[in-house]
C-alpha cells in the first residue's frame, strides 16, 4: 500500500487532472505574477535562494580541484535538470500567499510535512539519475574525443577546446545532449513538484499529468523552456549571484503556471 501511495496517490484510483490549453499570455502572466510573490518579501526568497549560487561556486571548486575541468560546464548546466526540486520551498510560499496565509519564510520548510512527501522524493530521485546521467554522457562524449587523459591547466583545456576541430564538435554535441535531457525533465515535471504540494496525486500521475501539459501546450511550454534556459544564463552571471533572484521569480512562476494548466479539484 505504501508503493501505491507513492506512484498513485492517496486514492484508491490513479488521479487524472484535467489540462487547459494556455497561450504565451499566460506564459507572461505567470512570470509576471512570479516576480510580484518576489517582489512582497524579496530579503526572505534571496537568502532561501543562496543555495543556489553557493552550490555553484562549490560545483566549480571541487571539480577545478579534482582535475576534472571537463566537467566544469556539465556541472552548471546539469545544476538546473534539479531545479524544480529545489524549488519547492517557493512553490510553498506562493501556494500560501495565493490563500492569504503567512508567508513567512520559514514555511517554506513545511514542505517536509506534506503528503506527498515519499511521491515528491520519488521524482526528485529520478531527477537525480537524469542528472547523474548527464554527467556521464558529458563525460564520455569528451573521453572519445580528447582521450581518457585529464587537461593539464585551465589554459590548455579551454584552448583544446575552442581552437580545434574536436572542440567544435564537443560543444555541438554537448548541446545537444544537454538539450535532449532538459527536454525530459521540462516534459515531465513542468507541473509535477507544485501539483503533488498542491494534492497528492502521486509520482506518476504527476508526471504523467506534466506530459500531457507538455503535449497539449507544445508551444507554449518550449517557450517557457527557452525563458527558463534564458534567465538561468543571466542568472549565473556573475558568479552565478543572479541566481539568488533569478531562481525564486521562476520558483513562484512555475506555481502559477501549474494554476494555469491545471483544472482545480472541484
Amino acid at each position: 500500500m505504501a508503493t501505491f501511495h507513492v506512484m498513485a496517490g492517496s486514492g484508491d484510483m490513479a488521479a487524472r487532472p484535467a489540462v487547459r490549453r494556455i497561450g504565451m499570455s499566460d506564459i507572461w502572466d505567470a512570470l509576471a505574477r512570479g516576480f510580484d510573490d518576489f517582489r512582497a518579501k524579496p530579503s526572505h526568497y534571496v537568502f532561501l535562494s543562496l543555495i543556489y549560487p553557493i552550490c555553484g561556486v562549490v560545483l566549480i571548486t571541487w571539480s577545478s580541484g579534482a582535475n576534472m575541468l571537463p566537467l566544469i560546464f556539465p556541472l552548471i548546466a546539469g545544476f538546473a535538470l534539479l531545479g524544480p526540486f529545489f524549488a519547492l520551498g517557493l512553490y510553498e510560499i506562493s501556494r500560501r500567499r495565493e490563500r492569504g496565509m503567512d508567508t513567512s519564510w520559514r514555511h517554506a520548510l513545511e514542505v517536509r510535512h506534506s503528503p506527498a512527501l515519499p511521491s515528491i522524493l520519488a521524482v526528485g530521485a529520478m531527477l537525480t539519475v537524469l542528472f547523474v546521467a548527464w554527467l556521464v554522457f558529458a563525460q564520455l562524449l569528451y573521453s572519445n574525443l580528447f582521450g581518457p587523459e585529464p587537461p593539464r591547466s585551465l589554459a590548455l583545456f579551454l584552448a583544446s577546446i575552442f581552437s580545434s576541430e574536436n572542440g567544435l564538435l564537443l560543444m555541438l554535441a554537448g548541446n545537444a545532449i544537454g538539450f535532449c535531457f532538459a527536454l525530459v525533465v521540462l516534459a515531465t515535471t513542468v507541473v509535477a513538484f507544485p501539483m503533488m504540494l498542491d494534492r497528492d496525486v502521486g509520482a506518476v500521475a504527476a508526471v504523467e499529468t506534466s506530459l500531457r501539459a507538455t503535449l497539449i501546450n507544445p508551444v507554449p511550454i518550449a517557450c517557457w523552456g527557452l525563458i527558463v534556459a534564458a534567465l538561468l544564463i543571466v542568472g549565473t552571471i556573475p558568479v552565478f549571484v543572479g541566481l539568488a533572484v533569478v531562481m525564486p521569480i521562476l520558483g513562484h512562476a512555475t506555481w502559477h503556471l501549474y494554476r494555469k494548466l491545471i483544472v482545480e479539484e472541484g
